[in-house]
């Protein structure tokens, strides 16, 4: 997997809001479904590698310490979605109302 956001990782990210992190988050994942949707697995893969880096980030980032159980089993269902055989049960209806409320807050600026 390459590094798609090394500007990100160089501390811009650590300087967004929570809501704001999983909003982009689940930019990339909305983009991945779309991408799935549209029968084209490869740009489905990239986007999902994107939302694994940004996710990843988001994990590191010390201010999400008390959020880590959350962001960790996200991880864990996004990999089994998109990767493996969807055992939690997982559908683009259920991603896209997870992320739906982040990109709320984030726009409420929370």
């Amino acid at each position: 997997m390459n590094c798609q956001h090394k500007d990100l990782k160089n501390g811009r990210w650590f300087e967004l809001s929570f809501p704001a992190q999983m909003a982009n988050v689940g930019s990339e994942v909305i983009r991945a479904i779309n991408w799935k949707n549209k029968n084209n697995p490869e740009y489905s893969r990239k986007a999902f590698e994107r939302a694994l880096e940004l996710l990843n980030l988001t994990i590191s980032d010390k201010k999400n310490k008390n959020r880590l159980k959350e962001l960790t089993r996200l991880y864990e269902v996004m990999v089994d979605y998109f990767a493996f055989n969807n055992e939690y049960g997982s559908t683009d209806a259920s991603w896209q109302n997870y992320f739906l409320a982040f990109n709320y807050m984030a726009k409420l600026g929370c």
